[in-house]
């Protein structure tokens, strides 16, 4: 049920619930995989290698930095700046789903002659509509971002003061800091989610065709597996996002470890590579894999369940 399909003639959902299961899908699985997210945010802005051989590395390992994090600030720090995070969800699953659907039945009804596969249909539209949803929601998502990196005390009280402080010390833009690297990234990496998911459905029922009471599983596990395909190819801009999104911040984050100030996308690139070497692009990149299997799965999963369900109201009350 995910993107336009001309063969599908009994589709009775409105954009208006294409749009409510988006949100409802992008609401629901931000609770389920807050912590995983917030472990991964502390390893992207960490400068010290995330080994337990350096003595300066705060978190080396997943399960050691969700027992310090539990220990240090207690288990509330696991959904900080999740406020902010459900706005996000909400806005961007909403406006992407909506987008997608919308594009995704424009090519094929205009596409003509052109006859353009269903891989490349659903890269380009996954794209475009996950660079229009981040346009809407990326203050939030710095928002968030500044939010969930903090540590004791607390720079920003609440959501509300966050805002003010830093509207007034730091101007406007930046709400739109790692925007830049933000949509490079989200092309590729929405792109990719929607073309593999629509493929490793294919393959599912390529391996398994008289597997077909279990439609829920099947977009589990190829949501999952399209998000770790995803994430995998398109890490390290998501890397320089993180980092550019804390620049004017660093202040806030001396307890734990190193700083560094970048000017921008290259710059970030170079003084990661120089001092951290090729692996310093993928740092985080294990709750990061774990958090978009478990997110893009539960995503795919979520709405195409909550579209069933908007089907089947819509049919009955025929």
């Amino acid at each position: 049920m995910v993107g336009y399909d001309p063969e599908a003639e009994d589709r009775t959902v409105s954009s208006a619930q294409v749009a409510a299961a988006g949100s409802m899908a992008g609401l629901i699985t931000r609770a389920l995989i807050s912590p995983m997210d917030v472990i991964k945010i502390r390893f992207q802005l960490q400068v010290e290698r995330l080994s337990p051989r350096d003595p300066r590395a705060k978190y080396h390992g997943i399960l050691q930095a969700a027992r310090q994090i539990l220990r240090e600030e207690g288990p509330r720090a696991f959904w900080k700046g999740h406020v902010p995070a459900q706005l996000l969800s909400v806005g961007y699953g909403g406006v992407q789903f909506m987008s997608f659907e919308t594009l995704t039945e424009l090519v094929q009804k205009r596409g003509g002659e052109l006859n353009p596969s269903k891989f490349s249909v659903h890269f380009l539209c996954g794209g475009l509509s996950a660079c229009v949803a981040t346009l809407a929601v990326q203050p939030v998502d710095v928002l968030r971002t500044r939010l969930a990196a903090q540590g004791e005390p607390k720079v920003y009280r609440t959501l509300l003061d966050a805002v003010v402080t830093m509207y007034r010390t730091e101007g406007p833009l930046v709400f739109y800091r790692g925007l830049q690297p933000t949509l490079l990234a989200i092309f590729p990496y929405a792109g990719f989610q929607f073309s593999f998911y629509s493929s490793l459905k294919q393959a599912y029922e390529w391996l398994l065709p008289r597997d077909s009471s279990n439609g829920n599983l099947k977009n589990l596990i190829c949501g999952s597996g399209a998000g770790v395909i995803s994430k995998t190819l398109t890490y390290p801009l998501d890397l320089f996002k993180k980092r550019l999104q804390v620049r004017g911040f660093e202040h806030a984050r001396t307890n734990f470890g190193q700083v560094r100030r970048y000017t921008g996308l290259r710059d970030c690139a170079r003084q990661v590579l120089r001092e951290e070497g090729p692996r310093g692009f993928f740092k985080g990149l294990s709750p990061s894999l774990l958090k978009a299997a478990m997110s893009t799965g539960f995503v795919f999963f979520w709405y195409e369940f909550i579209c069933s369900l908007f089907h089947c109201l819509n049919r009955s009350s025929r």
